[in-house]
């Protein structure tokens, strides 16, 4: 089973949109190519985001504010089983969430929604045609061989409009499998809330599909007042399984039936990481 571990590798070094330093090697590839990688990467999307639809998961969000010299400010903690409801919809079941001790107004409802959402998962398969693809080049990362492509929307949509929100930054592709094993962005536009930028890297779970399992952040959210709230993001994602028997996923070879699995009770003490 593979799985995805970062570590540090020499080789040609790339500045992103984002300013951050990766280990990118320039190597060309066909136009055609390039389109195949897209379309393929992004058809595995969408048979993983229906996948999910049958998995239960644990979830553990910690959101830090930063002081002065790093100190911890405030905290925001919040454990969850994310299971399903009588009718098949996704229900969080909240574990553990002892009162906020944030000190600056740094999360809300909509940040955590992405955390599980935008920001986790990067491009939603429903929109990819909003979406413009850049081929960065390969970045062997560990025993995995990456394809890398910047992503972003055509055309920025309209917040006031509520023409909703879309991905912007950087996804790794498995040469091998042709799915997302990491991505690193933030949703778009921010309307008046900002919105961190996320590293999301996902984990071969059921030796077919890759899983977000640790999603982070460590930035500066700028407001238009002038405000600056320095924050630290941590979600884990655990204990994936099968938890819903209504649903098939097809991906033209074989159908994956699912068998329950029962779902824990919630419990009244901090669960450990």
């Amino acid at each position: 089973m593979k799985r995805l571990f970062l570590s540090a590798i020499l080789c040609l070094s790339v500045i992103s949109t984002f300013g951050q330093t990766s280990n990118i090697v320039k190597q060309d590839l066909s136009q055609a190519d390039i389109d195949r990688i897209v379309m393929k990467f992004t058809q595995n999307e969408g048979l993983f985001r229906e996948a999910l639809n049958v998995y239960a998961f644990n979830r553990y969000v910690t959101v830090s504010n930063i002081g002065l010299g790093g100190q911890i400010t405030g905290t925001y903690r919040r454990d969850s089983f994310m299971t399903f409801d009588s009718t098949g919809k996704r229900y969080e079941r909240i574990l553990f969430a002892p009162i906020s001790t944030l000190t600056e107004m740094s999360i809300t409802v909509e940040d955590i929604d992405n955390m599980g959402g935008i920001d986790a998962f990067g491009v939603e398969p429903k929109t990819i045609d909003l979406y413009k693809f850049t081929y960065l080049g390969k970045e062997r990362v560990d025993e995995l061989d990456l394809y890398v492509f910047d992503v972003e929307p055509k055309v920025l949509p309209d917040w006031k409009k509520g023409e909703g929100k879309y991905f912007q930054g950087r996804v790794w592709i498995d040469q091998e499998d042709l799915m997302i094993v990491k991505s690193k962005g933030k949703a778009v536009p921010e309307k008046k809330q900002r919105f961190a930028t996320i590293e999301s890297i996902r984990e071969n779970v059921d030796g077919k599909y890759w899983f977000p399992s640790h999603v982070s952040a460590n930035d500066e959210l700028v407001f238009s007042s002038g405000q600056v709230v320095k924050i630290r993001i941590l979600v884990k994602f655990k204990n994936y399984r099968v938890g819903r028997t209504d649903v098939k996923i097809l991906d033209g070879e074989d159908a994956v039936e699912p068998q329950p699995t029962p779902s824990p009770e919630p419990v009244k003490k901090p669960l450990n990481f």
